[in-house]
């Protein structure tokens, strides 16, 4: 019997690639994309700020030059965050990109997304509303971020800028031929918060969601936020430059940041300062937030006994003094009584910053006569 060899499978193999006439593959290149035309935010300004840019260190600082010898370091470190800072425009781009670069490394906090710390949150006007759109994402400390697909249409748009990060360069790019127009900050009197870490913005997913923020779109008013992380502490020194600033109303939101005693020597003084400064200015006084699990800690429950107990004394002087046009918001129910309002106890997330901004506004409208 003959027997046949059988080929191996290499030889197979490469007897089958000899017989192929394989073309070079040749990859598709995508079409050029449109011309990008960048518009720099810092040429027509951003809403926020209390004093000329010609004033500041920087172009996104939030107090001026002059407070660096003033303040605390602490409190010159925390304002060189760019919270609560924004800006507006108009453009008829279906795609639109945001290009902005801040100085921190850190983009992000154990409690708190790149987004909120380092992102650019975008809103656009429908109707007379604002609208949420898109926040950007940041990876590094310069982030490219593209909207696309937009509905066609000249609208308005609003951007702020990252809560816990300073910002260094922050642009708009759209399509060369696109309609872009600037929107000037405008020039009316703001509404200005003086507080903690919460004013400041910790813990909100978006620079969109602090409750300053919120309330100045439901307000339809320029915001400018002075939430100091930690910091808030009704201290004199800030309170001269609050008083810098012709504001149309002050909310003073500090006493997470304070115990009984600390409230009780600077509460009524920081009020009579501003009153000296500005007589008929409103004055909003809050209590602090209450920590979710008050209920079950006594020491939490004890400690808001005290520094609220302070400040009730401290506003029933000034009233019985005859100071006028002063305000007064309770703390205990500012982000509701089903201890879901924080993302770590003490800080508001979303929910809770909508919550007490749904308690502020009624007393806000009353202060700036909008009722």
């Amino acid at each position: 019997m003959m027997l046949i060899p059988i080929p191996r499978r290499g030889c197979l193999l490469i007897a089958a690639c000899a017989t192929l006439n394989l073309a070079p593959s040749v990859r598709a290149e995508s079409p050029p994309g449109p011309e990008i035309v960048w518009h720099d935010v810092s040429t027509w300004g951003v809403e926020g700020q209390g004093w000329a840019p010609e004033d500041l260190k920087a172009r996104y600082d939030r107090l001026p030059a002059k407070a660096e010898k003033i303040v605390r370091p602490q409190v010159w470190s925390l304002s060189r965050n760019s919270a609560g800072l924004s800006f507006r425009f108009n453009t008829d781009a279906t795609t639109l990109q945001v290009r902005h670069t801040v100085s921190g490394t850190s983009l992000a906090l154990p409690h708190m997304p790149a987004t909120g710390v380092s992102g650019i949150d975008l809103y656009a006007l429908d109707g007379g509303q604002w609208k949420w759109v898109e926040v950007s994402r940041p990876k590094e400390v310069t982030t490219v971020h593209t909207v696309s697909g937009l509905d066609p249409g000249l609208r308005t748009w609003m951007a702020y800028l990252p809560l816990y990060n300073s910002t260094v360069k922050v642009e708009i790019g759209v399509p060369k031929g696109s309609t872009f127009q600037p929107v000037a900050p405008r020039k009316e009197k703001p509404i200005v918060f003086y507080g903690t870490s919460i004013t400041h913005g910790a813990s909100a997913s978006r620079p969109g969601m602090p409750h300053p923020a919120i309330l100045g779109r439901r307000l339809d008013k320029p915001v400018i936020n002075l939430g100091f992380s930690g910091n808030g502490k009704m201290e004199p020194e800030v309170g001269a430059l609050l008083t810098e600033i012709d504001a149309a109303v002050y909310v003073i939101d500090c006493l997470p940041n304070m115990v009984e005693s600390e409230v009780a020597e600077r509460a009524e003084a920081l009020v009579r300062q501003l009153r000296e400064a500005r007589p008929e200015t409103p004055i909003l006084l809050v209590e602090d937030r209450t920590y979710a699990n008050t209920w079950i800690m006594k020491s939490k429950r004890e400690r808001h006994a005290g520094s609220r107990s302070a400040f009730i004394r401290a506003f029933d002087s000034l009233v019985s003094s005859g100071v006028k046009n002063l305000y007064y918001v309770e703390g205990e129910a500012l982000l509701g009584d089903d201890t879901e309002g924080t993302t770590d106890g003490s800080h508001p997330n979303d929910l809770g910053f909508m919550r007490q901004a749904d308690v502020l506004e009624p007393v806000l409208r009353k202060a700036l006569g909008l009722e």
